[in-house]
């Protein structure tokens, strides 16, 4: 019974990246951005069970932060993503998808590609796993401080041509993923994160370079 569960501390929450024996592997499908995999996974005790995933390459995501007249202010895009048919609002972010490019710099690029700024100052702030379940994505959240524009805007292009980069107070972007406004998850999971390290004083962030073993291509 779950009522009569052991009572656990903050030293007992934290996910363990194990690898149980997988006794077969196939992609059963090639995409245009991403492949589906085909893994028959020994579970122990549950038996051996068929799972289907689609690999992902892991993204980053920045929040953007300045102060305007003693006001924290984040900056935020609408982009439209055709398949929850919808205009989302979104942090600057992108896929790690260039071979040897380090999270943190993956990150400064694209936030000087999706709204060209630059930050002097990179903290983590979160980690998560977009879709667990069935995808491989593991996502990085970054907090970039001291910012100023990019001294070369980006030429943007395709679906990133009418983006339109937009400010915001921190506490107005808490209360809309609070009410349900905000949708994209790491949008959401960055404004929270971001919004709570604050009342903490900052001291929850982590070196921009901090250890990343969650996401495969950078486990030791």
């Amino acid at each position: 019974m779950s009522w009569d569960a052991p009572t656990g501390t903050l030293a007992d929450l934290c996910d363990e990246v194990v690898t149980l024996p997988v006794e077969a592997s196939e992609v059963v499908f090639r995409g245009k951005v991403w492949d589906v995999r085909r893994d028959r996974v020994d579970l122990g005790a549950a038996g051996v069970v068929t799972r289907d995933l689609v690999e992902h390459t892991g993204a980053v995501l920045v929040v953007g932060l300045r102060e305007v007249e003693g006001v924290d202010q984040i900056v935020l895009i609408r982009q439209y993503r055709h398949p929850v048919s919808s205009f989302l609002w979104e942090l600057p972010a992108g896929l790690l998808d260039q071979t040897g490019e380090p999270p943190w710099e993956a990150a400064a690029r694209e936030l000087a590609e999706e709204v060209d700024l630059v930050a002097a100052r990179w903290d983590v702030l979160a980690d998560a796993y977009s879709s667990p379940g069935g995808m491989t994505e593991a996502v990085r959240i970054y907090l970039a401080r001291e910012l100023r524009p990019s001294p070369q805007p980006h030429d943007r292009e395709g679906e990133e041509l009418d983006l339109r980069p937009t400010w915001v107070s921190l506490d107005d972007a808490y209360a809309a993923a609070l009410a349900g406004r905000i949708h994209n998850s790491g949008a959401v999971i960055g404004i929270l994160a971001a919004w709570g390290s604050r009342a903490q004083g900052w001291r929850t962030l982590r070196p921009y370079d901090a250890p990343w073993p969650e996401h495969s291509a950078y486990r030791p």
